[in-house]
């Protein structure tokens, strides 16, 4: 099991500039919604964004200790659009 904040602090050691907001999602732990801005994912397509994020997490995923991670990826500009549409 790992918490909210050690899954914000694996991001942004591999993103230093990430913005990071994990919820989680059943409260046991293991499943998680994380939305993640980051200059990082500019000219990437989503697939790659995503695959930035798996890298950066993949210890916990592959221990099982998060069984299950919805990903949504933006650059700032991205963010900044869709932030101020809600």
């Amino acid at each position: 099991m790992v918490t909210a904040d050690q899954i914000v602090s694996m991001i942004q050691a591999e993103m230093s500039d990430a913005e990071v907001r994990v919820n989680d999602l059943t409260g046991g732990g293991d499943h998680f919604e994380v939305t993640v801005v980051s200059t990082e994912f500019a000219d990437r397509s989503l697939v790659q964004q995503h695959q930035l994020v798996y890298k950066a997490v993949q210890t916990a995923m592959s221990s099982e200790a998060i069984h299950a991670l919805a990903l949504k990826t933006y650059t700032p500009e991205t963010w900044s659009s869709v932030s101020q549409s809600a």
